[in-house]
């Protein structure tokens, strides 16, 4: 019975070290060790324990800029002879998603409010702030007043100084209109798991992939055509493990229960910036496909092969 006990308990640890996150204390600890412990079980038993401990340590971290793959895409655009002047009003979601809840319904939505932020940091990112020329519509409210209290306070001081008042000059308008929204949240695409029980020794593993889809137009000011439009999806992973002991030992007269658990979810709002900034890219690429402006040579064009596997427009070994 002692070495089904001890036996039971090594379990426990076992299954503790390897799904129970260690966090650090601040921000000054996310390098743990400093590498000391990087030859492992290869040197000694003690430098392989401490290397395993090291790789399961879950930092707290500071704030950081993120740099995901399309923003980088966006960043490498070679920079726009003339910038087109573009605005955008409004960039919602029309999903119509709630966000899961277990205990009822929930009142938060599936994917972020802050479509047209995120719409506007795409299109001011592309060829870092040298392709969009992008002026303010959203707080055009507050624009203007702000503008009639220039026009006073001026007006004011010409008359007191019996000078001609300078005014305020004329705002800058756009060519094209940068419309759409978050059209799609789909939930469980993808569902799937493992898992293994014996003498009240278990295990499980389980996954879920969801499915986020946006939509962008250009839509031409003087003749209200729509030049471009552009749908991109993203996906959404999230998944999590677990064990469990459940079993009677010393003869049946003691119970050991133990449980253990981890998961981790991609943001939504990562995946919704992502998929954004994606179509913002495609769109300056097809734009370039229909002859509304020209993206200067070199640059890689990932899409828009012909029928024998090759691109007459791009070069795609280019960088």
């Amino acid at each position: 019975m002692i070495r089904q006990t001890a036996v039971s308990l090594f379990l426990i640890l076992l299954t503790g070290c390897a799904q129970m996150p260690q966090w650090s204390e601040g921000p000054a600890k996310c390098e743990y060790g400093q590498g000391e412990y990087k030859e492992g079980w290869s040197k000694d038993l003690y430098t392989g324990a401490r290397q395993y401990q090291e790789s399961k340590q879950i930092c707290v971290e500071g704030p950081e800029v993120i740099k995901l793959p399309s923003y980088i895409d966006l960043l490498a655009l070679p920079a726009a002879s003339t910038m087109p002047v573009v605005a955008v009003y409004r960039f919602a979601d029309k999903t119509g998603q709630r966000k899961d809840s277990q205990t009822g319904q929930s009142f938060s939505t599936a994917v972020t409010q802050g479509g047209t932020e995120l719409l506007i940091d795409a299109l001011k990112t592309a060829a870092n702030g040298k392709w969009f020329r992008v002026v303010e519509r959203e707080g055009i409210d507050a624009l203007v007043r702000e503008r009639q209290i220039i026009r006073s306070a001026r007006d004011e001081a010409s008359k007191k100084l019996k000078q001609e008042s300078p005014g305020v000059g004329p705002l800058l308008f756009a060519g094209m209109l940068i419309e759409g929204g978050i059209i799609g949240y789909d939930s469980n695409i993808r569902t799937g798991g493992r898992g293994a029980r014996t003498l009240g020794i278990g295990f499980s593993r389980s996954y879920r992939q969801d499915v986020v889809t946006v939509s962008i137009r250009a839509v031409s000011v003087l003749t209200g055509e729509i030049l471009l439009n552009v749908q991109t999806r993203k996906t959404i992973l999230s998944y999590g493990s677990g064990g469990d002991i459940f079993r009677f030992i010393e003869a049946g007269t003691q119970l050991l229960e133990y449980e253990d658990g981890v998961g981790n979810n991609e943001s939504v709002t990562y995946a919704v910036r992502t998929a954004i900034e994606a179509a913002v890219l495609e769109m300056v690429y097809q734009g370039h496909d229909r002859g509304f402006w020209e993206i200067e040579a070199g640059h890689r064009h990932p899409h828009q092969r012909d029928h024998a596997g090759t691109n007459e427009k791009h070069n795609l070994d280019d960088k």
